[in-house]
């Protein structure tokens, strides 16, 4: 693009995590995950994001981690990039996310997808054995969940059946959990339907190449895209997850591993992926002042006031650490942000200036 749109100082950090365990002792990996949630809190992150995973050795109930975090933690919120909600029952979801939201004090940040879930045609007998034919994979299925949060009349009975009590809405019911829901979208369409439908946007490191080959230039497209169908316009909320990893207080074995990861996934940036053309992004390594340049010269980064900066899943405990000091303390700084915990010294009650209360931010 000729012209950089003009920039915006990042006012909400946030960090992504997918929770990888051992699986011979996953119980020390999600302690793990916890614990980083706490550190991410005291460091003063905004927020705690946590990827959906099934089949695999990473978070496959974030609803739980996140219960679980919400007991450990007062302020920082926490969210999923992203749940997909073809493998869910809405219902049971909005049952389960509503008694979350209310343990945390209205700290959760749902964020989802549509569309058939990766490799459901391996195990669609196991989860819908009769059914799979006629499960709506799309985006109708998220559209339910929102009523159900929402609190929407679907039972045509409410009262008292002997001594029982029934409602005819989704219970518990959390207000303000449906101002926070997100969706991920990686293309222009999905990006104007979650703007259409007042969902939050999410936009990671990977989108479709709908504009060319360069990845800024298309996510920057998507974002705009997104702001356009939005009842909110220019001020709809965006949530953008890169891989940033900060080598500042990094130690020279850290810093090769750190090398090695950014050498390894190099090859893929630039080039579109299968038939969609999916891009991905560079991850950023090097100091704080080098990824700030690189940032700033990012579009999308500029058009953004919160991010959620990706942890890479294959490094250790120790890397995390390290990397959220690094990024709380030296690069969110250049970037315009300001701690949590700066901002309650300072008589801030932790709400940004001019945002909604009823959106149930702390």
């Amino acid at each position: 693009m000729s012209e950089l749109p003009a920039n915006r100082p990042l006012r909400r950090l946030g960090f992504l995590t997918i929770g990888v365990f051992d699986p011979a002792d996953p119980v020390a990996g999600h302690e793990s995950t916890l614990e980083t949630i706490v550190l991410g809190e005291r460091l003063g992150f905004d927020s705690a994001w946590l990827r959906s995973r099934h089949l695999q050795y990473g978070i496959s109930s974030p609803a739980t981690v996140m219960a679980a975090a919400s007991q450990r933690t007062s302020r920082i919120e926490l969210g999923t990039a992203v749940v997909p909600i073809g493998l869910e029952n809405p219902f049971r979801l909005a049952e389960d996310l509503g008694t979350v939201d209310l343990l945390s004090h209205g700290r959760i940040n749902p964020g989802f997808s549509a569309g058939r879930p990766m490799n459901v045609d391996r195990f669609k007998d196991a989860i819908y054995p009769h059914t799979f034919e006629q499960e709506d994979f799309d985006y109708a299925r998220l559209l339910r969940f929102r009523d159900f949060v929402r609190g929407d009349v679907i039972s045509d009975f409410k009262g008292t059946q002997g001594i029982e009590v029934f409602a005819d809405t989704v219970q518990p019911h959390s207000p303000g959990l449906v101002d926070r829901l997100w969706y991920g979208a990686g293309s222009i369409r999905s990006a104007e339907w979650a703007g259409a439908n007042g969902f939050h946007l999410l936009t990671s490191s990977v989108v479709q190449g709908e504009h060319g080959d360069d990845f800024a230039e298309n996510q920057y497209r998507t974002v705009q895209a997104y702001r356009a169908a939005h009842p909110a316009g220019e001020a709809a909320r965006v949530s953008q997850g890169l891989v940033v990893v900060p080598t500042d207080s990094a130690s020279a074995a850290q810093r090769a591993t750190y090398e090695a990861y950014g050498a390894s996934r190099a090859g893929r940036v630039g080039v579109p992926q299968g038939p969609k053309r999916m891009l991905f992004a560079a991850d950023l390594i090097g100091t704080s002042e080098q990824i700030a340049e690189q940032l700033l010269a990012d579009p999308a980064f500029r058009s953004v006031e919160e991010v959620a900066f990706a942890l890479p899943f294959s490094f250790e405990p120790e890397d995390y650490v390290q990397l959220l000091h690094d990024i709380a303390e030296r690069l969110a700084p250049l970037l315009g942000w300001t701690p949590a915990a700066a901002a309650s010294a300072a008589g801030s009650t932790g709400t940004i200036p001019g945002e909604d209360a009823q959106e149930g931010r702390p």
